[in-house]
């Protein structure tokens, strides 16, 4: 597929182990952060923190390599960032973090759990997600979702193969999602990965759950109908025929688990 793979390039040393603290604290900016990164290693859940592919205000998302030579993504959540004030929109409302401190250090650590509680939730429910795999304090490992160790692009920088095929796999994305009783609440071309599948061909995978809510927060349905007219115009300007409303009762009407 066409700009299937990120623009990133590699490191020439990408293989050298990141076992010292003062070079993982360095990539971080967190010490605390630094010794538990040091943590995964010792207890051989990871056994390098290779480099980072995706940055932004609020993470960094590193690619590592376990023992057994396979990649995981390792999620960084930042403790010093401005760009946390939106957050309480998100958790309040949700009763699985109803007792969350608004002190910046703890809502981030909830923010960490309540994403990695999301990719359970939707992996369980058969979504195209990051296979979860570990969480602790502002750290989430999760499946790497890339070839050969690079990462996969996201759908804003890819064209398309079969834009109509895509389109139906977003809305299958957005109906897994409300069967496993969530919203993803920030769906947009930034945050879907085109990757590939078992056939070959082109796979799209819903990232950055951390917002997601579940059925019972007052503004779901507000943020659901966001995320459809989000995806209904980015395919519309792929030439794909897509209604948000329709696509929104669609979803609606598809049934959902108890929350």
């Amino acid at each position: 597929m066409a700009l299937s793979l990120s623009k990133r390039k590699r490191p020439s040393r990408e293989d050298k182990p990141l076992h010292e603290r003062a070079k993982i604290a360095g990539l971080v900016l967190d010490h605390a952060t630094a010794l538990l990164l040091a943590g995964f290693i010792n207890k051989h859940v990871l056994k390098s923190v290779d480099y980072p592919i995706s940055t932004g205000k609020e993470a960094v998302v590193f690619r590592a390599t376990t023992p057994a030579g396979e990649f995981l993504a390792v999620k960084v959540f930042k403790f010093e960032t401005s760009s946390f004030v939106h957050m309480m929109d998100y958790v309040e409302g949700d009763r699985r973090f109803q007792y969350v401190s608004h002190r910046k250090r703890e809502l981030v650590k909830a923010w960490s759990r309540k994403e990695y509680a999301n990719l359970q939730a939707a992996f369980r429910e058969g979504a195209a997600v990051p296979r979860p795999v570990a969480c602790r304090e502002n750290i989430v490992i999760m499946e790497f979702l890339g070839e050969g160790g690079v990462a996969y692009a996201l759908l804003k920088d890819v064209s398309l193969e079969d834009a109509a095929a895509a389109f139906e796999q977003c809305r299958a994305g957005l109906k897994a999602f409300f069967q496993a009783g969530l919203v993803h609440a920030d769906l947009s071309p930034y945050n879907i990965i085109v990757g590939r599948g078992e056939d070959g061909g082109e796979k799209l995978f819903f990232i950055d759950v951390g917002q997601a809510v579940l059925l019972s927060h007052p503004r779901a349905r507000e943020f659901l109908a966001k995320d459809c007219r989000n995806i209904a115009k980015f395919f519309v300007g792929q030439g794909v025929k897509a209604d948000a409303g329709e696509l929104l009762e669609e979803v609606l009407n598809s049934g959902a688990q108890s929350t």
